[in-house]
């Protein structure tokens, strides 16, 4: 006679027909996992063989918060074939090639046969703002924590993340996103998104040089938008950084601030 075993109250969603999915291995299934009493983000990654990570970032979860009934998205595991790229694997999937390689700490656009990538799948809409919303709809608001944000000011924190930093990895464009809030909330710098980008020091220049050559005006990478919201959502890698710069720039004043931390070319200090 079979024992009674605690099976974790999970559905599960089949992106694909049977037939479909036996004629093309390569694809993994979508589940939803319904938060039961004792689970954590730890143990819910380990049950799925899922990584942390991918977990946190497809449900948004930078905190260990997770309540019982929560329905909570694990994210598709895909292995690359021969003659794939993100756009292709994006566009199986219906996916945006920031959030791919976002969930998966890319700091490129490569990828190789047999490697393993997640997916970053809801079985929900996706949020408006999120994967594009019209930045001219200042009406449309995103939030900061009780603070609401306007499109247009997210869609300035998106492009000021992207000509920073879209040929870095996405840590670190979430960290550039971080470090632009953190003077926001800092009494030494202006209060607002706008105010922090387009600041202008006592020798009269900017403190960012995409503003001075123009380079914030080109519209926002999808990666760059995925930073921002996580930056909005509280992440920051840098630990309450200040400033950042490229590591080999000779400025005396940047080299002495206490260093946060070292991410590909940016130093981040306080």
């Amino acid at each position: 006679m079979l024992k009674n075993y605690k099976i974790p109250n999970r559905r599960l969603i089949c992106l694909l027909f049977l037939p479909i999915f036996l004629l093309c291995p390569t694809f993994g299934i979508a589940q939803v996992h319904t938060v039961n009493k004792g689970d954590t983000i730890y143990k819910i990654s380990q049950w799925y063989n899922v990584n942390q990570f991918a977990l946190r970032y497809n449900n948004n979860l930078w905190t260990d918060i997770i309540n019982i009934g929560q329905q909570l998205d694990i994210p598709v595991q895909y292995t690359v074939r021969k003659w794939d790229n993100l756009y292709l694997v994006g566009k199986k999937f219906g996916a945006d090639v920031g959030g791919i390689r976002g969930i998966n700490q890319l700091n490129s656009d490569t990828i190789y046969p047999g490697q393993v990538l997640y997916i970053p799948y809801k079985s929900h809409n996706y949020t408006a703002w999120a994967w594009g919303a019209s930045a001219q709809d200042n009406n449309y608001t995103v939030s900061r924590g009780d603070a609401p944000i306007s499109m247009s000011n997210f869609d300035l924190l998106a492009r000021i993340i992207t000509a920073e930093s879209d040929s870095e990895s996405y840590t670190t464009q979430v960290a550039v996103g971080a470090t632009i809030l953190n003077r926001v909330d800092s009494s030494l710098f202006p209060d607002s998104i706008p105010s922090v980008v387009y600041q202008v020091d006592q020798a009269g220049k900017y403190q960012f040089e995409p503003v001075l050559n123009g380079w914030i005006n080109n519209p926002a990478s999808e990666s760059g938008k995925m930073a921002a919201r996580d930056a909005l959502n509280g992440l920051d890698p840098t630990n309450g950084a200040l400033y950042f710069f490229e590591s080999w720039v000779p400025n005396k004043f940047l080299q002495s601030r206490p260093v946060s931390t070292v991410m590909d070319a940016f130093t981040f200090t306080y």
